[in-house]
């Protein structure tokens, strides 16, 4: 018998096409999405988890920014149970908007907006200089779970609008390409300094 994720939709036929991250995203299901840390601190781990459970790992602390930390909209309490609940439901909505399997829509979206090059900086006598490296794939689902994450919470802290709602409408718009959502947003305005700065 085949295991459903949220005992619902079907993850056998999803496929990564981006050959990059077809080694870093897991489309294997589990039957309850929460492995309680027991991979933390081994290297490439994280990689072999469903990659819904990494999304509710991030939903639970949605981490810093520009190292303040992130507004949170009573969700960065730490209760899987919690970021479960809002994850299924912006699933459900997801599906209610394309008509289409919400896992493979959230795959499709991770690799739309994963950056592929990042700025650094270096310093040489005293100048700092920016330079432009190629994004690691592990990082690249990192870092885009991170924007999506953080663009959900800027979208329902403070607003009437949930955060289910938030992050249905921000893995939409990463699965369509749109500019509003933030993790488009973020990797075309880093590829394009970037590309300034080679």
């Amino acid at each position: 018998m085949d295991v459903l994720a949220f005992n619902k939709w079907d993850c056998s036929q999803i496929k990564v096409v981006d050959p990059g991250l077809q080694r870093y995203i897991s489309t294997t299901p589990v039957i309850v999405p929460k492995t309680g840390a027991r991979y933390a601190g081994r290297r490439f781990h994280k990689s072999k988890l469903f990659i819904v459970e990494r999304l509710i790992n991030r939903f639970m602390v949605s981490g810093h920014k520009s190292k303040e930390h992130f507004i949170s909209s009573g969700h960065n309490t730490g209760k899987a149970a919690n970021a479960y609940q809002t994850v299924l439901k912006a699933f459900e909505l997801v599906e209610e908007k394309t008509k289409k399997n919400p896992v493979e829509v959230f795959v499709k979206a991770l690799e739309n907006a994963a950056p592929r090059e990042e700025i650094i900086t270096i310093e040489y006598g005293g100048a700092r200089y920016p330079k432009a490296v190629e994004c690691a794939p592990q990082r690249r689902i990192d870092v885009v779970l991170k924007l999506m994450t953080q663009g959900t919470y800027q979208k329902s802290f403070n607003k009437k609008k949930t955060a289910s709602k938030a992050l249905s409408e921000e893995i939409v718009a990463a699965f369509e390409m749109s500019n509003t959502s933030t993790a488009i947003a973020k990797k075309l305005e880093l590829e394009r300094q970037a590309d300034s700065s080679r």
